[in-house]
């Protein structure tokens, strides 16, 4: 009798919550006529998500360094307006050297488009290899890349945004910012770095009702993806064997969607949930339900982590001793 109650006593409270939790959760942007600011939005992720934004009625602006590439995914977005007042407006600039320059082209930006509404940074890169064998400067770009080509962006827009009190920013993260993994010594320290950022951010910037979103994507089919296989040492492509390949429409839906509610937290299928559960540490939740989802699913997402965590170590251990075999055979002789 007292567990029926206890039980009956938890699914009144779960359900409370739920009820509970659209009244505390941000209230949703509304992308008709908003400025939305794209960087590295001339390929992969950045461009299907200025699409997804643009299909929605929002104003565009396209960050990238190739001013060729830009002009030709400029003709590409614009098929897909909704009215014939929308713009896409293209800007050539290295989002990670000069702050001074960044700053002044999201001014012009905004004297033209009004004021930035939504923020997404996708600019970013990736190089694979051991740890010894990357030179230096890998790390050192990577980082300039990666994180502050994302700082920069942010500052530059986020005064306006606190004036106005609304705004969002999106950091594109990767799930090697949830989980170091072999070969990426370089690459998931930077994306790792987003998710600092992006909490401390967000509690600066709530009372303002600007919200921080970090997405999560797992490989995504896009030119920087394709590129970066070339590269991988052998324990990398055999861990990537593990997930599969999602494709860029995809990847930029969910993160708009997340974007637009407000959520601290974007990811993809069910290894995504996984991993955002077990790294939610002290993250920001958006809803109730989501902290209380985590604290129900942490433990034996935790198991299902460890036997991840297992064979992604056999597969490290079976490619050394492979690599080891030719190296022995050869000193015998």
């Amino acid at each position: 009798m007292l567990l029926l109650l206890a039980a009956a006593g938890i699914v009144a409270f779960v359900l409370l919550l739920y009820m509970v939790s659209p009244l505390i959760s941000p209230k949703p942007l509304k992308l008709p006529g908003a400025h939305v600011v794209v960087t590295g939005g001339s390929s992969g992720i950045g461009k299907c998500v200025a699409i997804e934004c643009y299909k929605q009625g929002a104003f565009i602006t396209l960050i990238a360094r190739n001013e060729t590439k830009l002009l030709q995914t400029k003709k590409e977005i614009e098929k897909y307006s909704v009215n014939d007042k929308q713009v896409v407006l293209c800007i050539s600039v290295d989002v990670s050297k000069d702050y001074g320059h960044v700053e002044n082209v999201l001014k012009q930006a905004q004297e033209k488009l009004g004021p930035v509404d939504m923020l997404i940074n996708c600019a970013g890169t990736s190089v694979t290899g051991k740890f010894e064998d990357l030179e230096v400067s890998c790390f050192e770009r990577l980082m300039a890349v990666n994180y502050l080509g994302s700082v920069y962006p942010s500052h530059a827009v986020i005064a306006t945004m606190k004036e106005r009190r609304m705004g969002r920013i999106v950091f594109v993260s990767s799930q090697a910012g949830q989980l170091g993994l072999f070969g990426y010594t370089a690459y998931s320290p930077t994306k790792f770095a987003l998710r600092g950022l992006a909490e401390a951010l967000q509690m600066e910037v709530k009372p303002y009702n600007i919200y921080v979103t970090v997405a999560y994507p797992p490989d995504t089919d896009t030119p920087g993806f394709a590129e970066e296989s070339k590269t991988k040492p052998l324990e990398t492509k055999l861990i990537s064997e593990t997930s599969s390949v999602c494709q860029a429409e995809q990847v930029a839906r969910v993160i708009v969607k997340d974007a637009i509610q407000g959520n601290f937290n974007s990811f993809i299928g069910s290894d995504g949930y996984m991993l955002s559960v077990l790294t939610s540490g002290m993250s920001p939740v958006t809803a109730i339900t989501e902290g209380l989802q985590q604290v129900v699913c942490m433990g034996i997402f935790r198991i299902i982590g460890l036997f991840y965590l297992g064979s992604f170590d056999s597969i490290v251990r079976r490619c050394m001793i492979q690599r080891e075999k030719p190296e022995s055979t050869d000193k015998t002789k």
